[in-house]
């Protein structure tokens, strides 16, 4: 199963993300969306699992905080914002939070700590990133992806 990782794409889906969503059996979004088009959007490529982020205001509210999700028989806790963690992650194989707009590939304490880093506008000089990852029995395969900071 192909997983599309994204997050903080405040309200710009760039074309070369969009062509990989194609590829996708399921999207992954770590929040700050900013609008309800570009949900709309990203559900028309595959399944979309997302969680809502601080600049999602009063149009998200329907869009859950926090969310656990099992994949390719490894399970997913997605939150926006890291500090906002529960205590215990219990069963999770692997967190998959946004915000910094810095990507995050690591491996600690027994999880793997995924942030795709932001492929919405270009902030604070970071680079632009999202992830692809292969998910299948109880494993996971993530490959980072750079998108060039140009709008095409």
């Amino acid at each position: 199963m192909k997983l599309a990782i994204l997050s903080d794409t405040h309200g710009l889906l760039r074309p070369q993300v969009l062509e990989h969503l194609k590829n996708a059996d399921a999207i992954l979004h770590g929040g700050d969306i900013n609008k309800q088009s570009v949900v709309d959007e990203l559900r028309q490529y595959a399944p979309l699992y997302v969680v809502r982020g601080n600049n999602d205001k009063e149009w998200a509210e329907e869009i859950p905080h926090d969310l656990t999700v099992a994949l390719g028989g490894v399970t997913f806790y997605m939150v926006h914002n890291k500090k906002e963690l529960p205590a215990k992650l219990d069963g999770v194989d692997v967190v998959v939070f946004g915000h910094s707009h810095k990507y995050v590939q690591e491996e600690k304490e027994g999880l793997l700590w995924l942030n795709p880093g932001s492929c919405g506008p270009r902030r604070f000089h970071q680079e632009i990133t999202m992830m692809m990852a292969e998910v299948g029995e109880g494993k996971i395969r993530v490959e980072k992806l750079s998108i060039p900071h140009e709008v095409t």
